[in-house]
């Protein structure tokens, strides 16, 4: 088994880098992308594949940038296009970013020769490096390993010289500075930096590099009184006498071992603290370890820092150009390796591999070696002790809580059976408490205070399950954190526990510990949350009762029968909450009355299924969801053919048919409940699933109303949609956006939607690549159905030609389309003179949308005439090319015209005198606006005093958008004095 840590580095550019990307609007993006096409911004660079740019998103399209061209070259063109698409603030950054590596790579030259080290160290340099020797053993002999560990403590030729490279100059040629160990609790991240530490203190690593290496212990630091940079420096010295002076003369010689910042509480507002340089002043050491990161007290020393990956947040905001290293654990290969020797029977083996493939978290969480020990020994353990044992009927939870029960089953410890129900209450009270606050060291203090007593203390420390801490005296700590996850979860089942942190109830914690895991990705909240709700299953707290000989409580369910009302007046869309953890913890109970109680609340549910664990806990909820009306169903798993089942293997056949039968059971939801509307959009799916899923789909007792199937693969599934447009009569709205539909699929479709059982009103096309052959298709279809009466037709290269096939339709009497939308058609002028006569002929379409298209002052002005009469109603009319002449126009529609409610021209070259023409319009008695859109028109405080004439005696004017217009303090001041009068009846003001 390889005993080299899998990692990958990440040096923090490319995050900005995609920040900038992913702040551009969907109008800018197509912009960026149409620029890396031109030879004049690109020149000298290779040029990237239109086809691969056209559907891309900005991670994706980031991702091409750095397959095409060196990190280098992705910041100059991007800083060329920026420049070209006019975003000032964007270069700022730019250039700003550009020149802190500039600044980096003069402070480490990767071509400066290192300075000749003498032949002989000076003395105290020695006695540095044996203390630090023997100080790193210490700490080296308090990491809990697990059985067959002996492989982890050894150092490969690999892994050798991937510790070398920890330290090498990156791919901007400077050496880096700021390293960030990251990953998940016991993947080996302390373990990798002490490595490092030792290294350099035996000699066989950084000689020229490092004159001296510094450990810094978060949770002994957090523990601190206020001291001195200089005197935090000497703590380690054999005689308390470090030679400051030779630190700050040679900076570039340091290596600072950060480890453990998750500990650290640091200060709420660190752009608050002012800086610091002084290395003598008195300070909170949470201070001066804000002032070591930020570079403030030495500049060009090198930090190395080891975090838990949920931190990340908190440190990108004080370090300068970091690296991110992030630390996986065991790999794949070491995992089987793992279990083969634990196991040593190899069909065992691949059966347990193959059962915990299934559950991905799970397998992903055995990366940490210690947890691979934990599910090795109690799956061992209960194999041994039941021949009859059933590897289907585990989860998590129980895996853990037959790990702990076999530990205490044998064990001898010296409790009277009164005091067990106390003593585990005190523990997990500390579990939680350490939970809240992230303490994950505790003191002997904080032992004493909760009464717990050394019998059990040492009994919990012979059996692995604490640990001596490495770098605190009489401190104890979990082995793993998943240990003090899982205690933690217990202390909210137990009987006759309070509060874990002081104040609020235990009931009232267990609410705010719920509603917090299932709005947050931190991955130790979530697990205790599955923990908790594992922990109801009966048959497993009868046996924790049993072995433990602790007291459940009986009222949990209640409780959360009571939190669970609230649900349906959650608002779980805007709240980012979890359904997917929330299903995987409801799954973990196994209590199926249970689950369908908590589920009659739901009303929505958005679910990603991208693994066995999703689709497994999905199909297990989801059937159980009553009251579901809408659902958004993206699938990223393939779910496999029926007919291949036959030629697999047993294990696998058996997986393929139960993928199978989740897939139906999450698809019978449609036929049992009441789901009116379905988003399928960005999902991966064969034909026989889309088949599976149309068949219920066209049941008599679905209800579906609103279907969304955005970004599908392949496209060609859509073909089977057919078979719902036929036979589902309550179908009436259908959005089919961003697929390359092409002639067949389309021309499928739109022959469908002529058919008389087909009972479609609302259609959306956005973003479809439709051809010439798709639109003459289309306009056939116009007069022929008088259901279809709203069609979005918007990014598609529609142009001119293709209107005059659809206005020939929009001006078939049998039309009876009321709405629309040909945003970003590329529209011209000639377009406006067929949507005119259109207009003038059809009676029923009220709403057009014509946004993002070129149409100019003279298309304006013919658009206008057939906008004036009476029965038309113009929706909107935004960012069109046109300038302050067709103004005028617009005045004379909104007069002659009461029935316009809705305008919005943002984005035109309005400015000042557009404004004021509108104005006295606007003005009018009879005029019936309601809602005026004026964003980035080039507006000035010039345009304020006629708009506030308008809010003070305009009546039907309740929303009005100038946003993106500099109107200064007199402008807005104006503004304000007619928002505050009692005539003003605006409502909304953007």
């Amino acid at each position: 088994m390889n005993s080299s840590t899998n990692i990958s580095v990440d040096n923090g550019s490319y995050e900005k880098l995609l920040s900038y990307l992913m702040g551009l609007d969907q109008y800018q993006l197509e912009e960026f992308k149409l620029c890396l096409q031109s030879p004049q911004l690109c020149e000298n660079f290779q040029k990237i594949p239109w086809a691969n740019l056209k559907a891309t998103d900005p991670t994706n399209l980031l991702c091409l940038l750095n397959e095409y061209f060196s990190e280098r070259q992705i910041w100059e063109v991007t800083f060329r296009i920026f420049e070209k698409m006019n975003l000032p603030s964007l270069c700022e950054e730019i250039r700003a970013e550009k020149n802190e590596i500039a600044q980096v790579q003069e402070l480490q030259d990767p071509n400066q020769e290192e300075p000749e080290m003498p032949e002989e160290e000076t003395v105290h340099r020695r006695r540095y490096r044996d203390r630090m020797k023997a100080k790193i053993l210490v700490m080296w002999d308090h990491i809990p390993w697990p059985e067959d560990h002996i492989y982890l403590r050894n150092v490969t030729e690999k892994e050798h010289e991937e510790l070398k490279s920890l330290l090498y100059p990156n791919t901007t040629g400077a050496q880096p500075q700021t390293i960030v160990l990251e990953g998940r609790a016991g993947v080996g991240k302390t373990t990798l930096a002490m490595k490092v530490m030792l290294h350099w203190a035996e000699g066989f690593l950084f000689q020229h590099r490092f004159s001296y290496v510094f450990y810094i212990s978060c949770h002994k630091m957090k523990e601190m009184e206020d001291t001195t940079f200089a005197d935090l420096l000497s703590q380690d010295w054999p005689d308390s006498q470090a030679p400051i002076e030779e630190f700050i003369c040679h900076p570039e010689r340091l290596l600072f071992v950060i480890d453990g910042f998750e500990e650290m509480a640091m200060p709420s507002k660190l752009s608050d603290s002012p800086p610091c340089t002084d290395w003598y002043q008195q300070l909170p050491v949470a201070r001066i370890l804000l002032h070591l990161l930020k570079k403030e007290l030495i500049p060009t020393a090198t930090l190395l820092i080891t975090t838990r990956d949920y931190r990340n947040g908190a440190l990108k905001k004080l370090l300068l150009n970091p690296w991110f290293v992030l630390i996986s654990g065991f790999t794949e290969g070491d995992r089987n390796e793992y279990f083969f020797r634990y196991f040593g029977d190899q069909n065992i083996a691949k059966k347990i591999l193959h059962w915990i493939r299934k559950n991905e978290t799970l397998f992903h969480s055995c990366s940490a070696p210690l947890v691979c020990w934990t599910v090795c020994s109690s799956l061992k353990r209960q194999m041994a002790r039941n021949p009859y044992f059933q590897l289907s009927t585990q989860t998590t939870t129980s895996l853990y809580a037959h790990f702990f029960s076999s530990l205490f089953a044998t064990a001898e410890v010296s409790l009277s059976d009164q005091s067990w129900p106390e003593q585990w209450r005190a523990l997990c009270s500390l579990a939680a408490e350490g939970m809240w606050f992230s303490n994950f060291t505790f003191a002997k203090e904080a032992i004493e205070h909760r009464r717990l007593e050394a019998s059990l203390i040492d009994s919990l420390l012979s059996l692995n399950i604490l640990r001596k801490a490495s770098d605190c005296e009489d401190c104890i700590a979990f082995t793993h954190q998943s240990f003090q996850v899982f205690f933690g979860a217990m202390f909210y089942v137990l009987r006759g526990t309070e509060g874990s942190i002081g104040g609020p109830t235990r009931h009232q914690e267990m609410r705010v510990l719920l509603n917090d895991a299932l709005a947050d990705t931190n991955f130790y909240w979530n697990q205790m949350a599955l923990f908790f709700f594992g922990l109801l299953k009966r048959d497993l707290a009868r046996e924790l009762e049993d072995t433990l000989h602790c007291k459940m409580s009986s009222r949990i369910m209640d409780e959360l029968l009571k939190w669970a009302e609230e649900l349906d007046k959650f608002d779980t869309v805007s709240n980012h909450f979890e359904f997917l953890q929330f299903f995987h913890c409801l799954y973990e109970t196994q209590e199926e009355n249970f689950v369908r109680q908590i589920l009659n609340h739901l009303l929505e549910a958005d679910l990603n299924i991208f693994g066995n664990l999703q689709l497994q806990v999905s199909s297990f909820c989801l059937k159980h969801c009553q009251r579901l009306s809408k659902l958004r169903l993206s699938v990223s798993s393939p779910i496999p053919h029926a007919e291949l089942t036959f030629d697999l293997e047993n294990l696998e056949m058996r997986l393929v048919d139960s993928k199978i039968r989740q897939w139906q059971d999450i698809c019978s939801v449609f036929c049992n409940g009441n789901v009116s509307e379905l988003d399928l959009s960005n999902s991966e799916l064969n034909t026989s699933s889309m088949k599976k899923l149309c068949y219920k789909l066209r049941n008599p007792r679905c209800k579906l109303q609103k279907l969304t199937c955005k970004s599908i693969t392949p496209v060609r599934i859509l073909k089977e949609l057919v078979l719902i447009l036929y036979g589902n009569n309550k179908l009436t709205h259908l959005n089919l956006s961003s697929n390359n539909l092409g002639v067949t699929v389309s021309t499928m479709i739109f022959r469908t939607l002529r058919h008389s059982a087909c009972n479609l009103k609302y259609l959306c096309l956005e973003k479809c690549n439709l051809s010439a052959s798709s639109y003459q298709n289309l306009a056939l279809l116009l007069p022929s159905t008088q259901r279809l009466t709203r069609l979005c037709l918007g990014f598609n290269q529609l142009q001119d030609d293709g209107v005059k096939l659809l206005c020939s339709s929009l001006s078939h009497p049998e039309c009876a389309l009321e709405r629309l939308v040909l945003w970003f058609c590329q529209l011209g002028a000639p377009s406006c003179r067929y949507l005119s006569e259109a207009l003038l002929r059809n009676k029923s379409l009220t709403h057009l949308n014509l946004r993002k298209n070129n149409l100019g002052d003279e298309g304006v002005k013919v658009l206008c005439k057939a906008l004036s009469h009476p029965d038309c109603n113009l929706r909107n009319l935004s960012d069109c090319s046109f300038t302050t002449e067709s103004c005028g126009e617009l005045a004379n529609v909104l007069k002659h015209n009461h029935n316009v409610k809705i305008l919005d021209i943002g984005n035109n070259d309005v400015q000042d005198d557009g404004v004021k023409r509108l104005c006295k319009v606007l003005k009018h008695s009879n005029c019936a606006l309601n809602t005026l859109g004026l964003e980035k028109c080039n507006l000035t405080p010039a345009c304020c005093q006629p708009l506030s004439s308008v809010l003070r005696s305009c009546k039907s004017l309740v929303n009005l958008n100038l946003l993106g217009n500099d109107f200064g303090p007199d402008g807005v001041n104006t503004l304000w004095k007619s928002l505050r009068r009692s005539t003003c009846k605006l409502r909304k003001l953007g």
